[in-house]
C-alpha cells in the first residue's frame, strides 16, 4: 500500500513539474476557464453568474499567456503570472460587484457578505456582532437566517467600514477580505523565499478560491492568515538527523537557523491567532501547529498570540451577551438553531444526518471518532516540521468537512490549499538535515 501511494505521489510530481510546470499550468487555467464559463451560463446563483462572465477572461488570458511561454520554453513567468490572474480572475470581479452594489443591485452579494456587515453593525451599536435567541425568532421567517452570525467575533471587525462610513464600494466587506488575504499572502510567499506557484495558485487562483473571495470572501483571509502562520513555523530550529527517535524535543537543535525561529514562531501565533478570531475552522490549525511549538521548544512564544487573540476576540461579547454567542456559534451549526443552516451539501456527514435514523447524532459521533483519531496519531507521531504540519492540518480538516452533519463544498479550499502548501514549505527546511522518521511517517499515508 505504502509503495503504490509513493509511485502515485512520483507521478503527480513528474506530471506536475513537466515542462518547469507550465503543463500543468495549463491544464489548470484551460480548466478554470471551462468552469467559469459554465458558471456564467448556468449557475443560480446570480453573485456566481456575474463572477463567471469576469473571470473567463481571466483564465482565458492566462492559458494564452502560458501557452506562449511553452513555446518560448521560458518557465520564469509563473509566478508573475498567478499574481496577475488572480488580480484578474478574483480581484477585479470583486471590485466590479462591489461597486454595482453600491449602485443599487442588489444580487451582488452572498449572504455571508451582509451578515458580516450586520455584524459590524452590531459590534459598533450594541457591544456586541450576535443577536440572542429571542431577537432572532422576534424577526420575520424570511430574515431569521441573515440574523445569524455563525463566525467568531472577530470577523465584525470586516463590517466596521460599512458601518462607519455608508454604502460605498470601497466599505463592502470583501475589499477588506481581500486587503487582508493579499497581505498574508504576499509576506508568506516572502518568508519562504521560493517561488511555490502551485501552492500559491492553490490558494488564489484555483476557482474555489477566486469564486469564494470575489462573491463571499469570508473564508480566504482565514486559509491565509493560516498559510502565513505555517510559513512563519517553516524556519524552525534545525532538527538533528541522528537516530529514529528524532521527533523528540532533545534532539533538536538549538543552533543556526533556530536563532530565528523564536520571533518567527511568535509571529506564527499572532497569524494562527487573528485566523482564530475570525472562525472556528482555523481551531484545528491552531491545535496543530501548538504541538508543532511544542516539539520544537518555543511553546511560550506561540501560545500569547494563537490563544491570546481569540480569548481577547471573545470575552466583550461573551460579557454583553453569552447566550447570544453560544446560539450563533454552537447551536446554529450543529443544527439546533431556529432555522436551518444552508449549508447543506451531499458529503457523508451530511447524507447520515438525513438518511439515517438519529444521523445528526451519528455524523457527529463519526466526527468526534476521527478528531480522536487524529489527536492521538499527533501525540505518538508529533510533527517537527511545518510541512508535516500543514499535513496534519488538511487531513484533518478534510475528515471534519466530509462528517459535519452541515457543511459547504466551497469549504474544500482549506485542504486543498493545506496540502499543496506542504510541499512548499519543506523548501525553508535548514540544508544538511533530514526530517526524522516520525515526521516522514505521514507523507507515507
Amino acid at each position: 500500500m505504502a509503495s503504490a501511494t509513493l509511485a502515485c505521489v512520483r507521478v503527480l510530481q513528474r506530471i506536475d513539474r513537466a515542462a518547469g510546470g507550465l503543463l500543468a499550468d495549463a491544464v489548470l487555467y484551460g480548466l478554470s476557464a471551462v468552469f467559469a464559463l459554465v458558471t456564467a451560463l448556468t449557475s443560480t446563483l446570480l453573485p456566481h453568474r456575474a463572477w463567471g462572465g469576469v473571470a473567463v477572461w481571466g483564465y482565458v488570458a492566462a492559458f494564452l499567456a502560458v501557452a506562449l511561454q511553452l513555446g518560448l520554453r521560458r518557465p520564469a513567468l509563473r509566478a508573475p503570472l498567478t499574481w496577475l490572474t488572480w488580480a484578474a480572475v478574483a480581484l477585479l470581479p470583486l471590485v466590479v460587484q462591489a461597486v454595482q452594489r453600491s449602485a443599487g443591485r442588489a444580487d451582488r452579494a452572498q449572504e455571508e457578505v451582509l451578515v458580516v456587515e450586520h455584524m459590524g453593525e452590531r459590534l459598533a451599536h450594541t457591544g456586541t456582532p450576535y443577536l440572542g435567541p429571542e431577537a432572532i425568532g422576534a424577526l420575520p421567517a424570511g430574515e431569521r437566517l441573515l440574523g445569524y452570525a455563525p463566525y467568531q467575533p472577530g470577523m465584525a471587525v470586516f463590517g466596521l467600514p460599512r458601518a462607519a462610513f455608508g454604502d460605498v464600494w470601497w466599505t463592502d466587506a470583501r475589499i477588506w477580505f481581500a486587503v487582508v488575504t493579499a497581505a498574508a499572502l504576499v509576506t508568506a510567499v516572502r518568508l519562504l523565499r521560493s517561488s511555490p506557484v502551485r501552492a500559491l495558485q492553490f490558494a488564489t487562483v484555483l476557482p474555489i478560491c477566486a469564486l469564494t473571495l470575489a462573491t463571499g470572501g469570508d473564508d480566504l483571509p482565514v486559509l491565509a492568515l493560516c498559510l502565513l502562520a505555517l510559513a512563519c513555523c517553516a524556519a524552525g530550529p534545525a532538527v538533528s538527523g541522528a537516530g529514529p527517535d528524532a521527533g523528540a524535543a532533545g534532539r533538536l537543535s538549538a543552533a543556526g537557523p533556530a536563532a530565528g525561529a523564536a520571533g518567527r514562531f511568535g509571529a506564527a501565533g499572532v497569524a494562527v491567532g487573528a485566523a482564530a478570531a475570525l472562525k472556528l475552522f482555523a481551531l484545528p490549525v491552531v491545535a496543530v501547529l501548538i504541538v508543532l511549538a511544542f516539539t520544537t521548544g518555543n511553546l511560550r512564544r506561540f501560545l500569547p498570540g494563537a490563544l491570546g487573540l481569540p480569548v481577547l476576540a471573545l470575552l466583550p461579547a461573551f460579557l454583553v451577551d453569552g447566550d447570544a454567542f453560544v446560539e450563533n456559534v454552537i447551536r446554529f451549526p450543529l443544527g439546533h438553531g431556529i432555522v436551518t443552516s444552508p449549508a447543506q451539501s451531499p458529503f457523508p456527514g451530511y447524507l447520515i444526518a438525513e438518511a439515517v435514523p438519529g444521523g445528526r447524532f451519528v455524523a457527529i459521533a463519526l466526527l468526534a471518532a476521527a478528531a480522536l483519531a487524529i489527536a492521538v496519531v499527533l501525540v505518538r507521531r508529533p510533527p517537527v516540521t511545518a510541512a508535516t504540519a500543514a499535513l496534519f492540518c488538511g487531513y484533518g480538516l478534510l475528515a471534519a468537512i466530509l462528517l459535519m452533519p452541515t457543511t459547504r463544498f466551497g469549504y474544500l479550499l482549506y485542504p486543498l490549499a493545506l496540502l499543496v502548501w506542504a510541499p512548499a514549505l519543506v523548501l525553508r527546511q535548514p540544508t544538511g538535515t533530514t526530517a526524522p522518521r516520525s515526521d516522514n511517517a505521514l507523507y507515507r499515508l
